[in-house]
């Protein structure tokens, strides 16, 4: 049976620490779906569909993923395409609580499903998609945060310079 995992996220817009998550999650599993989610909590600065666009740019050297989107509930989703696992990447002590109480509900939700969290690479511990959508926005240099596709988006998102995703 081929090992199969889910990582999920809003991904607006997905970063190095992410793709850093990416890359190591993909290592464990024989399949690695990175699925963009709605969360109805957000409000995107960018689409479903450019979200989406973005991550299948941002992991296309990654042979043994599928990017996918999802409006449903992250359990659900994950039993539907036969995930044993969710991948979860954590930076700092904060994000374990939060991390922490959403695996315990989903390991209530479908008691078969793993959380399996992956320690955020040291040189992304303080990256966000908020900090990188912020810094944009004031013309910062975010090259060295972002895959160059993202840093295109963004760039055009906030001072019309390209065209769009």
């Amino acid at each position: 049976m081929a090992r199969l995992a889910v990582y999920p996220g809003s991904f607006d817009p997905i970063h190095d620490g992410h793709v850093d998550v990416i890359e190591r999650a993909a290592k464990l599993f024989d399949t690695l779906i990175v699925a963009v989610f709605v969360n109805v909590g957000k409000t995107p600065r960018f689409s479903a569909e450019e979200r989406l666009f973005l991550v299948r740019e941002s992991t296309k050297h990654i042979p043994n993923i599928i990017v996918e989107q999802s409006e449903d509930l992250l359990v659900r989703y994950a039993q539907k395409r036969g995930a044993e696992a969710i991948v979860r990447g954590l930076r700092a002590v904060l994000d374990f609580d939060y991390e922490f109480q959403i695996a315990l509900m989903n390991k209530k939700m479908a008691p078969e499903l793993e959380t399996v969290f992956i320690l955020t690479g040291e040189k992304y511990s303080y990256l966000s998609s908020t900090l990188v959508k912020e810094l944009a926005s004031y013309h910062a240099d975010i090259s060295t945060l972002v895959p160059a596709a993202v840093a295109g988006a963004l760039n055009d998102k906030f001072h019309g310079n390209r065209g769009s995703v």
